[in-house]
């Protein structure tokens, strides 16, 4: 009976830059919509509540996004 661990020792690790960048292109990708459709919702509705609502929804959805594209991105070849 052979054990295998569960990280793929194939695949090389990421250095700190590495993390860090796409760390930060991950964090606008989730949080640019969301502060520029509250902005707009604000704007053109005059309500901070509702704003405030429409920016969540749309925050929640980056976020369904940003899981996907984070197993793309995050994944060194």
């Amino acid at each position: 009976m052979k054990i295998t661990l569960l990280s793929d020792t194939t695949k090389s690790k990421l250095n700190i830059r590495e993390i860090a960048l796409r760390g930060t292109i991950m964090a606008a990708i989730l949080t640019v919509p969301s502060i520029i459709a509250f902005l707009l919702s604000w704007v053109i509705l005059d309500d901070l509540i509702t704003a405030g609502i429409i920016g969540g929804v749309v925050h929640f959805i980056a976020m369904g996004f940003a899981l996907k594209i984070s197993k793309k991105i995050l994944l060194k070849k």
